[in-house]
């Protein structure tokens, strides 16, 4: 097999120790699309946006075996076919979607060519009227926002009032929460900082803003009194609200970002304790013995991407910020803050 020399970031011990350097892809001409009876693509990546899970997957420990191994970053791409027409792909054809292996040799978004095997990998062609920078932004928080409005669809629509409250709405997942609750007709509450009102109210078209920096939050909630609940924030500040039927948390009971969320907080041996509360509370709403709650994770659907295509304009897709390729570092500090509103993206062809 006859390999091209790249730039990419890489980390081997950790989100501290990323760093710019180069792979070593296999070349269009002598790619190989299907390995092991899993089918690949070669793709030159034009554009991917960043996701706390990037970092959070980073810093997961190393295995003993395998502690120096370079390992790929970022999940969420836009790019051009290079090979892999075995997928449903040509070459040449435009595409986003995610990975959920980013750190196998060449698997990471973050780098001019990746090699992504399909079996954990979701894409769908690119609109044309998309930028690239625009529909990388898109595929993470569109299908985990999907997801969570699936979780409480049923017991928001058997209620007369029709009402979620929205924890984190100027977040990127939930500004499609948001989104997605209001075009099904649904009342929603969101919280965020007050500098995000606007944007949540106006913008998004929110019903109520609740400023968790200012405003006594379960109170407020209280006082809306929602039929579930959307949590993209962490904690239990709005856990076991009277009027609540579901809870759905894409993140669990943790508030820091460094660690992973969603349903790995379940068996997360660090906090023992926390993991052991959300079992029971998962237990006690599965007997009906109280707001039904789980920790929940994306769809990998293709259907649910192509719906986005349908869904949304160029003008629907919010991003933060961008940054040049040589300067990804700078982007992730800026991720890191937890102050985006939207995606923060990095430009990796010139």
């Amino acid at each position: 097999m006859t390999t091209q020399e790249v730039k990419a970031w890489t980390y081997t011990a950790g989100f501290a120790s990323l760093k710019q350097s180069t792979i070593n892809p296999a070349t269009a001409s002598s790619f190989r699309d299907t390995v092991d009876g899993t089918l690949h693509i070669l793709l030159q990546i034009q554009a991917c946006a960043l996701n706390p899970v990037d970092v959070q997957i980073a810093n997961l420990p190393n295995l003993p075996w395998k502690p120096k191994q370079e390992k790929g970053i970022v999940c969420d791409f836009s790019g051009r076919v290079l090979a892999g027409e075995s997928a449903g792909f040509k070459a040449g054809d435009e595409i986003f979607g995610l990975t959920l292996n980013p750190v196998v040799p060449n698997g990471g978004a973050l780098g001019e060519v990746a090699d992504f095997g399909m079996d954990k990998c979701v894409a769908v062609k690119k609109p044309r009227e998309w930028s690239h920078e625009k529909a990388s932004a898109i595929s993470l928080v569109w299908l985990t926002s999907k997801a969570c409005i699936e979780s409480v669809e049923q017991y928001v629509e058997s209620s007369r009032n029709k009402r979620v409250a929205i924890l984190g709405g100027s977040s990127a997942t939930g500004i499609y929460n948001i989104i997605l609750a209001k075009r099904k007709g649904w009342t929603v509450a969101s919280t965020s900082s007050g500098r995000n009102k606007d944007f949540v109210i106006n913008d998004l078209k929110a019903d109520k803003h609740i400023d968790y920096t200012s405003e006594d939050v379960r109170g407020a909630l209280l006082e809306f009194a929602p039929d579930a609940v959307i949590d993209c924030v962490g904690g239990t500040e709005a856990v076991g609200l009277p009027s609540s039927k579901r809870f759905t948390t894409i993140v669990g009971d943790k508030t820091g970002r460094s660690s992973m969320g969603g349903p790995f907080t379940y068996f997360d041996i660090f906090a023992p304790q926390r993991a052991a509360a959300q079992w029971l509370r998962w237990g006690k709403g599965a007997l009906g013995l109280g707001e039904s709650y789980d920790v929940i994770i994306l769809g990998m659907k293709a259907e649910w991407l192509e719906e986005a295509k349908t869904t949304l304009t160029e003008d629907d897709i919010y991003i933060d910020s961008v940054f040049d390729f040589d300067k990804a570092n700078e982007a992730f500090e800026r991720l890191n803050t937890g102050r985006a509103r939207g995606k923060v993206v990095v430009r990796v062809a010139k």
